[in-house]
């Protein structure tokens, strides 16, 4: 399959995501944030993720219990979000960040697998 031209779905984050591919151990979807954007900081109920930058510069902070650091995203860059872990990312420069990541299990439909939580910057998306 290839990318799709148009956006999916806006992520609970606020990320345009354009759904790819998915099997029953996962799914994988690309997910990109405007340049100058910070998404809203969230954590997952039952999805672990596996992030790939491919483009755009940014980044992440993640938190798990008292363990706490933000990474420099740059393509080339890959990422995990274990289960739980709060999270939220932000865009520097001129281009969109942009990553493809692999959900575990799948991203559900039927609930809202992600929730808020207090994150580390300003959200503006």
């Amino acid at each position: 399959m290839s990318l799709p031209k148009d956006m999916t779905v806006v992520a609970p984050d606020g990320c345009d995501v354009r759904v790819l591919l998915a099997l029953a151990g996962g799914s994988f979807a690309h997910f990109a944030l405007d340049p100058g954007k910070t998404a809203k900081a969230v954590a997952h109920r039952t999805v672990e993720e596996i992030w790939f930058v491919v483009s755009g510069h940014g980044e992440m902070w993640r938190r798990q219990g008292d363990r706490e650091q933000i990474v420099t995203l740059d393509p080339g860059v890959c990422l995990t979000i274990p289960l739980g872990t709060q999270f939220q990312f932000r865009c520097f420069g001129p281009e969109a960040l942009a990553a493809v990541a692999v959900t575990m299990p799948p991203w559900p439909t039927d609930r809202e697998e992600a929730y808020p939580v207090e994150g580390r910057w300003q959200a503006n998306v």
